[in-house]
């Protein structure tokens, strides 16, 4: 047999040729391009589980320190949250935002630590995107609705009424914040979610 034929089997019979494991992919450190796909992946993934739990912890303290801050706004002689329509929905709209996001944590906090669902991910991944958007929905009307009325007593006196108002509508859009960009990560899990 003579060289150039020797030659053409080595050639044949190399790594980078043979058909059966198909060409190598290893990146300049010696590690599979797949396997460090698939970490990178993970923690991709665990990073965004991690975020997502953190903008509705977020969210869930400031729903509550918004129905906290106007709950406790009642200062007597008409300075009474009950006595306005807006504030009464502010609170209610705070209520339900604290219910939703800390059974919303709580969930993520038992999925994490045990590693096991309530539901299965493609339900998971919708219920958690239309209910961040419901939510923020409510919590951006509760305190568009707030902020006029709070605005016009502010002009006749301010006084701590109208403080602790303010303050609770600002809780309110710093849920509603934590909220929307939960939405947005949510719309991200949805979207990579397989349908088949």
């Amino acid at each position: 047999m003579s060289n150039f034929q020797g030659l053409e089997l080595e050639k044949r019979h190399t790594p980078e040729n043979d058909m059966e494991r198909g060409p190598p992919t290893t990146e300049a450190g010696g590690t599979e391009v797949g396997v460090g796909s698939v970490l990178r992946r993970w923690k991709r993934d665990d990073f965004i589980r991690k975020g997502s739990l953190a903008l509705r912890a977020l969210a869930f303290v400031f729903s509550l320190l918004s129905f906290i801050i106007m709950a406790s706004n009642n200062h007597g002689g008409g300075k009474e949250f009950g006595d306005y329509e807006e504030y009464r929905y502010l609170l209610a709209i705070a209520i339900l935002s604290s219910i939703y996001t800390g059974l919303q944590c709580f969930r993520h906090v038992h999925q994490l630590s045990s590693g096991k669902q309530f539901v299965d991910l493609k339900t998971s991944a919708l219920i958690d995107f239309v209910g961040d958007q419901i939510t923020a929905y409510f919590l951006l009307s509760s305190a568009s609705s707030a902020i006029p009325i709070t605005n016009r007593m502010r002009e006749g006196a301010d006084n701590i009424f109208t403080d602790s108002s303010a303050a609770a509508i600002s809780m309110s859009l710093l849920a509603f914040i934590s909220l929307a960009c939960s939405a947005v990560v949510s719309f991200h899990k949805l979207s990579t979610q397989s349908f088949i």
